[in-house]
């Protein structure tokens, strides 16, 4: 189970920003005008911006393809996103979201941390770049 552990998490913290991304496409026109209610300019450069990170964050870390990349990337992506939209304290909900993305950070600092384990896809110039977890 222990070597299997980092490619189930990777999978579990990944889909989350995978999922964000395509629903973020499939419902563009609303999340834009959630962002503009936020009080967000250029909500379309933003919101193609959120859209290519969240996927293709996500993706590297759940295949492990240049994975601290893409984990730093994410954890990037998610501290705008999270005092722009989460910081409503006075929501029960919103302190969960905030506390939500807290964690998720966490599980990302440990890819970039740890690597992505012995189950991934290497680098296409064939580079191990995530040797330090063994």
């Amino acid at each position: 189970m222990r070597s299997y552990a980092p490619l189930l998490g990777r999978i579990l913290l990944g889909l989350i920003f995978v999922m964000s991304g395509l629903t973020k496409i499939t419902g563009f026109e609303a999340t834009q005008q959630q962002m503009a209610a936020q009080g967000m300019p250029l909500t379309a450069v933003f919101l193609v911006g959120a859209i290519v990170v969240e996927v293709l964050g996500g993706l590297s870390v759940i295949l492990g393809l240049w994975a601290r990349g893409g984990a730093a990337a994410l954890i990037l992506f998610l501290i705008p996103a999270t005092l722009i939209f989460h910081t409503d304290f006075g929501q029960q909900t919103q302190v969960i979201m905030f506390l939500k993305n807290l964690s998720i950070m966490g599980g990302l600092l440990l890819v970039m941390a740890f690597g992505s384990g012995p189950y991934r896809i290497r680098s296409l110039r064939g580079a191990d770049e995530d040797v330090a977890y063994a």
